[in-house]
């Protein structure tokens, strides 16, 4: 006999036996035939659901029923189901949620189009009790920055067998991240990972889930920060993993080695405005904030002036920054592409901090959390979270999408979390924002560091283009916060030419891999900061009230245990 292609592995628990046949009926129906069920009762109180069970087996010669004799939870239960598969991918259902028909069939084609995957996941929803379907999640493509920061691929998981079973199945000890723990192991030693852009697994809302609630189960914050840890422990990855701001959620607090120098790159010409009833030299204000917030030690500042630049401000420069400060000066017409080239051709770090003069530095650890990424050769290029002075948010990564180059969220209120999480966890994204970016000083030469027939705007964004055509990652660090004066210092004018050789150089933009819906202006447009899309209000997100609780529970908890 064939084995099948895909073991459904469902580890079963006391669910109402109504909801259990919903989840019964939803695999039946599927459009695709070729596969086999397991189904793992994990010693139910009720004797009911296990006759169910097997009911469904006597019925239908693929599915088939493994009865635990004591109850082991889900992470025993669920290896039971994996022991007991045969087919080539093994699919992860639970006991309440439902498939779309096309569930299988969708990710039969997408294997058939990809032989090399080893794991596949697509979006999902929430089904409530009456039928009603809601809060969809329309998943970025392959985001393992984001992956770290929240279990985001969950459902549906679909995982070649041997590979599953390779990595040793679920582990104890996990109980409620025991899925994130598993796809962390599992994608790193994937050698393809698809994502298929369709809703085709319903999370089903029932009183206690975490569906309902993502306070639910406060273990398994603990868990999936464990998990995290573990994870970049295994990659040899420099950083501590700490609870983000909501539950289910992490943050990554990165370790530069001291012997690793950074080169902050500023162009100015030394201007300045009102900022909170007070008037500020751009460029001032930014070294200042930077000299007062940057733990990492190994630094220098390179400053590309204009000769207007007052030399007053260049005497506060030298005061403030000492023998850090490297002046440079620019006797041309503006070009800001041609001042950063030049600054780069200057700087002497092995990393680089591209930074407008008209920023102020919010978060202590920014230089660490920015850089920090780079130290995996396939990120290219990370960007920060910018804030405008009235604390609305500015920058959260580009959209290039449907012919236009948006800016995400722009004008949304400082303290969103997003759409689950957008605006909280780091994750990969089309491109970010030069206002505040960072490249190792190698990748900055080999893409050809800016392009200077671009010498206003678009540049970050031909720039971004440049660094993901070399296959690199571009990642936004949401830990790293700025304030951003944008635009105070000329008045912004987008030229047509400007988006013209951009679309020449790349194409029109149209399905942005990260973000599908982006709310928030596009970036070539005339709209005023402080428009917002509807969406950049977030439909599923926890009161971050809410989660401090949570947060000061668990690490009660945590106390304790040590």
């Amino acid at each position: 006999m064939t084995a099948p292609l895909f073991s459904i592995v469902t580890p079963v628990y006391a669910p109402p036996l109504d909801v259990l046949a919903d989840t019964v009926a939803s695999v039946l129906a599927q459009e695709c035939q070729d596969w086999e069920w397991i189904l793992v009762d994990d010693c139910s109180p009720d004797p009911g659901v296990l006759a169910l069970l097997r009911e469904h087996a006597a019925k239908d010669p693929r599915i088939k029923v493994v009865a635990r004799e004591t109850n082991g939870h889900i992470v025993k239960a669920s290896n039971d189901g994996i022991d007991a598969a045969t087919g080539e991918f093994v699919v992860l259902l639970d006991h309440d949620d439902l498939l779309t028909p096309d569930a299988l069939a969708r990710n039969a084609a997408a294997i058939e189009a990809e032989d090399d995957v080893d794991y596949l996941y697509s979006d999902e929803d929430k089904v409530a009790a009456d039928g009603t379907f809601y809060d969809a999640f329309l998943k970025p493509d392959w985001s393992p920055e984001r992956l770290r920061g929240q279990m985001y691929t969950s459902h549906l998981s679909v995982i070649r067998t041997e590979l599953l079973r390779r990595v040793g199945g679920f582990r104890e000890g996990y109980d409620g991240s025991q899925d994130h723990d598993l796809v962390l192991r599992v994608t790193e030693q994937a050698r393809s990972i698809v994502h298929i852009p369709e809703i085709l697994y319903h999370w089903r809302v029932v009183p206690g889930s975490a569906a309902a609630d993502a306070n639910a189960k406060p273990y398994a914050w603990i868990a999936g920060r464990q998990a995290v840890q573990d994870h970049m422990d295994r990659l040899g990855l420099a950083a501590d993993v700490d609870f983000g701001p909501h539950p289910g959620m992490y943050r990554l607090e990165r370790r530069l080695d001291p012997a690793l120098k950074v080169s902050l790159i500023i162009p100015t010409i030394g201007k300045g405005s009102m900022v909170w009833g007070l008037h500020q030299v751009f460029v001032v204000e930014a070294v200042r904030t930077v000299m007062a917030k940057t733990r990492h030690q190994n630094f220098e500042i390179v400053v590309v002036y204009d000769p207007p630049t007052p030399q007053a401000v260049l005497d506060e420069l030298a005061d403030l920054a000492g023998d850090r400060l490297v002046l440079v000066e620019f006797d041309e017409p503006f070009n800001y592409s041609r001042k950063m080239n030049i600054g780069a051709l200057r700087a002497s770090g092995d990393r680089f901090v591209l930074l407008n003069d008209d920023v102020s530095i919010r978060s202590e650890s920014w230089l660490e959390d920015l850089v920090g990424p780079l130290d995996e050769p396939d990120v290219g290029m990370t960007g920060a979270k910018l804030y405008f002075s009235s604390d609305t948010i500015q920058h959260a990564g580009h959209a290039y999408n449907r012919g236009h180059y948006k800016h995400p969220y722009m004008g949304a209120p400082g303290s969103s979390p997003g759409h689950f999480g957008d605006l909280v966890v780091n994750r990969e994204t089309s491109g970010v924002t030069a206002a505040c970016a960072a490249m190792r000083r190698d990748t900055y030469f080999e893409v050809g560091g800016f392009t200077e027939t671009l010498p206003l705007n678009f540049n970050d964004v031909d720039l971004c283009y440049k660094v993901r055509h070399h296959g690199l990652r571009i990642v936004w660090v949401a830990t790293c916060e700025l304030f951003h004066f944008e635009s105070r210092t000329r008045k912004r004018i987008v030229e047509a030419w400007e988006k013209s050789r951009t679309v020449s150089r790349w194409g029109v933009p149209a399905n942005d891999r990260y973000m599908r819906e982006a709310p928030g202006p596009a970036k070539d447009g005339d709209e005023q900061p402080g428009t917002r899309d509807p969406r950049s209000v977030p439909v599923h997100a926890v009161a971050p009230s809410t989660g401090r609780r949570v947060l000061r529970r668990i690490k009660r908890t945590l106390t304790v245990q040590a």
